[in-house]
């Protein structure tokens, strides 16, 4: 399941957030690969412990935790602390998927990566190639977003980033533990979601409405690990 989840930074944050990153001191991007990924990664990234990914990382969790929409798609029981990473002069990576399990830095916490989310902070017409491309059973998704917005996937999708041939991509980064393992499984409660959601709003007083909800809380109450 792919969700784009639109502005979820206002744009002119966004913007603001994108000329602080722009000002850093950037690193290698294989600082963060594993064995596989190292072979195919060639961009830039913020260090770790550079106080604006800790900075700005934080912010981007707590709007996180604010969006409906992204709790719904995610049902997170972890988020690894976002990450930094810039593209430019032909810069690009390869054909991959991501390390099932991320340590998180300085602590004994390991994340499970179920999903993969890419927040865009330079806006599309700001730099040429770029795309995030995400392949699935239906083909391959290319994505690119406007500043501000997000792309939620299965970290278990193949994917690559098509080489920057002009100006700068800059994104963040980062995984999410769900309380739902399966995919496939949160696709249906995400679905099951929308559509409560869509009849609560059109019919507030619809009688079916208890025992949607309830089928959908008895569910999650069946499928997650908490």
């Amino acid at each position: 399941m792919l969700v784009h989840i639109a502005g979820l930074i206002n744009p002119d944050d966004a913007l603001r957030h994108l000329e602080s990153l722009k000002a850093a001191t950037w690193g290698d991007g294989k600082m963060t690969a594993g064995t596989q990924s190292a072979r195919a990664k060639h961009n830039q990234q913020l260090p770790e412990d550079h106080p604006l990914t800790r900075d700005l990382g934080s912010h981007i969790v707590g709007i996180l935790e604010r969006n409906t929409l992204f709790m719904s798609a995610a049902l997170p029981l972890k988020v690894f602390p976002p990450l930094f990473n810039k593209y430019e002069a032909g810069e690009s990576f390869g054909t991959h998927v991501d390390n099932a399990i991320r340590q998180v830095p300085g602590t004994p916490h390991r994340v499970r990566t179920d999903l993969s989310a890419t927040l865009f902070f330079s806006p599309p017409d700001e730099y040429e190639g770029g795309e995030l491309v995400i392949e699935d059973t239906y083909g391959l998704h290319s994505v690119k977003l406007p500043a501000g917005d997000l792309v939620l996937y299965p970290s278990s999708s193949l994917h690559h980033v098509r080489p920057v041939t002009n100006g700068a991509r800059i994104c963040s980064f980062f995984w999410i533990q769900s309380m739902v393992r399966a995919d496939a499984q949160r696709t249906l409660l995400f679905d099951l979601d929308m559509a409560v959601q869509r009849v609560s709003s059109d019919m507030p007083e619809h009688p079916s409405l208890i025992s949607l909800t309830g089928v959908y809380h008895n569910l999650v109450r069946q499928w997650a690990e908490v």
